[in-house]
C-alpha cells in the first residue's frame, strides 16, 4: 500500500492475563521484547503443566480469561512495578493485595479467585510468574498489539452497538488507515521519527473475548461472528514484532515503510 501514517491515541498494558487494562502515557519498547509490563502473570485455571524452567506457550483456555471467565471484567485490577503488588478492587471495595513477588501474596490473590469463581474453576487457581523472554500472549508471537480505530467503529455499524476499544485488549490503539486496513499491512514496517521500527507480523483472529463489556462483564454482543458475517473473517488488529528500540508515545506518529 502506499505511505501512510498512523497516529497513536492510546497506550495500555495488561499486567494479568485476563484482568483490567492500565493506561500508559508511554512506553519503552526494546528489540525482540514484549510491549513492556504487559502479560507478566497468568491464573492458572487448575494444573495447565506450565513449566517455568522451560517455558512452552499454552493455550489461553488454560488460564482464568474473558473468553470463558467474563467476571473478570467486574474487577479493577492495578500492578506496581516496584512492589510487585497486586490489587483487586470489586465494585468500591479493595477484595484483595498481594505482593505476586512472595508466595504469601500469591496465596492470597489465589484465595481470593477461590470465593470469586468457584463454579468456574477446573482445580485449584495458581498465579503464575512469566520467566525472562517469556509472556502469557495469546499468541506465540504476540509481542505488541496494534487495533485501529476506524476497524472498531466499523464494527460498531455491524452489531448496531457501542463498542468499546478496549474489548480487543490492545496494547496500542491507531487512527489514520481505513477500516480493516490494518490486515494489509502484514510484513509491513511502521517507524517513528525517532527510530522505533515495528514490523507487522500477523493479523488477530478474534475469539468470544470480545464479546464481554469490558466494564460491565455483561455478555452482550457476538462481535467475531458479526465479523465473520460480514467479512468472511473473525480478524481485526494486528500483531507486530519491535525490530529497532525506541520509546512510543500518545500521539505519534507511525510511518509505513
Amino acid at each position: 500500500m502506499t505511505a501512510a501514517a498512523l497516529t497513536v491515541t492510546a497506550l495500555h498494558r495488561y499486567p494479568v492475563k485476563g484482568l483490567s487494562p492500565e493506561p500508559l502515557a508511554a512506553a519503552a519498547l526494546t528489540a525482540g521484547g514484549y510491549f513492556p509490563g504487559d502479560r507478566l502473570f497468568a491464573v492458572e485455571n487448575g494444573p495447565s503443566g506450565f513449566d517455568p524452567a522451560a517455558p512452552v506457550h499454552q493455550p489461553k483456555i488454560k488460564y482464568l480469561m474473558l473468553m470463558r471467565n467474563e467476571a473478570l471484567a467486574r474487577l479493577a485490577t492495578t500492578y506496581d512495578d516496584a512492589t510487585g503488588m497486586l490489587t483487586i478492587r470489586e465494585g468500591d471495595r479493595e477484595a484483595a493485595r498481594g505482593d505476586l513477588g512472595t508466595k504469601e501474596g500469591r496465596l492470597t490473590i489465589e484465595a481470593f479467585f477461590r470465593r470469586y469463581l468457584p463454579k468456574e474453576l477446573r482445580g485449584p487457581p495458581k498465579v503464575l510468574a512469566a520467566p525472562e523472554g517469556y509472556r502469557f500472549t495469546d499468541s506465540r508471537r504476540g509481542f505488541v498489539s496494534l487495533i485501529n480505530l476506524a476497524s472498531v467503529a466499523a464494527v460498531e455499524d455491524m452489531v448496531g452497538a457501542a463498542v468499546d476499544p478496549l474489548r480487543f485488549r490492545g496494547n496500542l490503539h491507531v487512527t489514520g488507515l481505513p477500516a480493516f486496513a490494518e490486515l494489509d499491512l502484514v510484513g509491513a514496517e511502521l517507524a517513528t521519527e525517532a527510530g522505533l521500527r515495528l514490523k507487522v507480523t500477523k493479523r488477530i483472529v478474534r475469539c468470544a473475548a470480545t464479546n464481554v463489556d469490558p466494564a460491565t462483564g455483561q455478555r452482550d454482543l457476538a462481535i467475531p461472528e458479526a465479523l465473520q458475517k460480514t467479512l468472511g473473517h473473525a480478524d481485526c488488529g494486528v500483531y507486530a514484532e519491535v525490530v529497532a528500540g525506541g520509546v512510543v508515545r500518545m500521539g505519534d506518529a507511525l510511518r509505513v515503510g
